[in-house]
């Protein structure tokens, strides 16, 4: 099975200081991984490295074995390299139908024909209801975005997400700031995206990590310190010690 994306040996340094060091790893189909790690272990900027908003150092990134370390971001998101961000970053006075259409109209590079009544052509409007049903946003689709909760943005960020058909869909830290009793709709929404879609999600919540994910990678101090089951992260003495602590300690107890 050829690898959606991976990545080979990629190091950061700004000026003396390393952020990212040799890190590799590979995404196959159907993975749902969660980066985890201490704040500054550099999770964000692996993110920032694989999506181009910044450029490695050393190494090489390819997807479908083909190398895409020189490409831009529009060029990686057509490719199908799709990224969620720590906050919104929505059009706060559009409505969420036309959030959501103007991700299905850059997808199909029609986004230059933007103009009032876009988000009703049939065929947008189909794509965008459709996937609004699905995520349970259908009753949402007409009002703007500024005027909802913080949780039903980050479900509206997640659709966008959606619309642009990711083969790799990077999620960084998706349930950030969302109530606690509202986090499960993050996941229910997650759980609903095509089989074969790989998922590479940084989060904090342990308890959301150990839902999410079959693999767990761990990062200390802009290194790869952990690869493995969510089962295994817990027994071992260096993610431990770095990073899960009384955590590890708590799920272990009888």
């Amino acid at each position: 099975m050829t690898d959606l994306l991976e990545a080979r040996s990629i190091s950061r340094a700004f000026g003396g200081l390393h952020v990212t060091d040799k890190v590799s790893f590979t995404l196959r189909p159907g993975d749902r991984v969660a980066l985890i790690g201490p704040n500054g272990a550099g999770k964000t900027t692996l993110v920032n490295l694989i999506t181009g908003d910044i450029a490695p150092s050393s190494g090489q990134f390819l997807m479908g074995g083909e190398d895409i370390t020189g490409e831009s971001i529009p060029a990686r998101v057509q490719r199908g390299l799709v990224r969620t961000f720590q906050t919104t970053r929505l059009f706060q006075n559009l409505t969420v139908a036309d959030n959501v259409a103007l991700a299905i109209m850059q997808r199909r590079r029609i986004t230059r024909r933007f103009f009032s009544g876009a988000t009703e052509r049939p065929d947008v409007r189909a794509e965008w209801s459709s996937l609004l049903a699905r995520l349970g946003l259908a009753r949402l689709a007409y009002r703007k975005v500024s005027e909802l909760a913080y949780g039903q943005q980050r479900l509206i960020e997640l659709a966008i997400g959606i619309a642009l058909k990711p083969k790799v869909l990077l999620l960084d830290e998706p349930a950030a700031g969302v109530p606690r009793d509202e986090a499960p709709r993050i996941l229910d929404a997650i759980n609903q995206l095509s089989a074969d879609i790989a998922v590479l999600m940084i989060e904090h919540d342990m308890d959301l990590v150990f839902k999410f994910a079959t693999r767990v990678l761990v990062l200390a101090a802009g290194r790869l310190i952990f690869e493995g089951s969510p089962k295994d992260v817990t027994a071992d003495h260096e993610v431990r010690r770095a990073y899960l602590g009384s955590y590890a300690d708590a799920r272990r107890a009888p």
